[in-house]
């Protein structure tokens, strides 16, 4: 009998517990613009969400898409201002973000996932008033911090077996559009669907000590002590902000893993050993 097979139907029988496990379990992953590769990459992480789906998870999929704004931004000749290493978002800019963000990308997963025999359904933030937002800073312009995450619609998503994917733009409470950071948008979300699992795919493989070694556990306190440390420095320190404001909010676990790593979600749920960071609270 062919190994392969063998070693396909061992690690089916492993995975039985952890499907188990998740059977029903809501999982938010935050799809990252990095981690969204080449076609070859968007394919295998839509299959990844399907099977999630077709086991009984309810995944929900929020994105980013940085490197295509930046390159519509430039192809449309709109000049980029920062303030403290942040970028400002103007009216021009917040359209541009909004034609990108849930236009072009939001449908290219919802096509890679819908290819893989799911059913996915694009939205932002607007939908249902899904995400309203407050400016985060005046100085910035249109960039948003949630403040309310209606998780309704997304429940009935749920209840038909449909596939969220949702574009990081909020709305304001005069109608305004605004920007809002992947993660950030993210783990609102899954704090307010009390989700199980917050998945954030970044391209590192996650939370590193001081000897440069990933950390697969970790809780809140040790976060703190690691950032005040000065261990978790630079753009680790937003995505561990954005994890222990997720655990506050009620999700259970909070992993940083690689996305670029091949099945690194079903790595992650579903095998012993999982994949990157995990976050717990105290």
């Amino acid at each position: 009998m062919n190994s392969d097979w063998i070693a396909t139907a061992r690690t089916l029988n492993q995975a039985l517990p952890y499907l188990q496990r998740y059977d029903e379990a809501v999982v938010v992953v935050k799809f990252g613009g990095n981690a969204m590769g080449d076609d070859a990459a968007m394919d295998s992480f839509a299959r990844d969400i399907v099977l999630m789906r077709q086991i009984g998870v309810n995944p929900v999929v929020v994105h980013g898409g940085g490197p295509m704004i930046n390159a519509m931004l430039e192809k449309l000749e709109i000049e980029t201002k920062f303030v403290g290493g942040k970028r400002v978002t103007d009216e021009a800019t917040v359209e541009v973000v909004e034609m990108v963000l849930s236009g072009r990308v939001n449908k290219r997963i919802v096509q890679a996932i819908n290819g893989q025999g799911g059913r996915a359904v694009g939205l932002s933030g607007k939908d249902a008033n899904l995400m309203v937002c407050d400016p985060a800073n005046p100085e910035l312009g249109f960039v948003g911090e949630p403040v309310e995450v209606d998780p309704k619609l997304l429940n009935e998503l749920f209840a038909n077996e449909i596939i969220p994917v949702i574009a990081p733009i909020g709305v304001g409470r005069d109608g305004e559009t605004f920007n809002v950071n992947g993660d950030t948008a993210a783990g609102a979300i899954a704090a307010a669907l009390k989700a199980d699992r917050l998945l954030l795919l970044t391209d590192v493989a996650g939370v590193k000590d001081a000897s440069g070694e990933v950390v697969t556990a970790l809780t809140t306190a040790q976060v703190s002590e690691m950032t005040r440390d000065g261990v978790i420095a630079g753009g680790m320190i937003p995505k561990t902000e954005t994890a222990v404001a997720a655990l506050n909010g009620g999700v259970r676990a909070v992993v940083i893993l690689d996305g670029r790593v091949s099945n690194a979600c079903l790595l992650e749920l579903f095998t012993e050993h999982g994949a990157g960071s995990m976050i717990r609270a105290e």
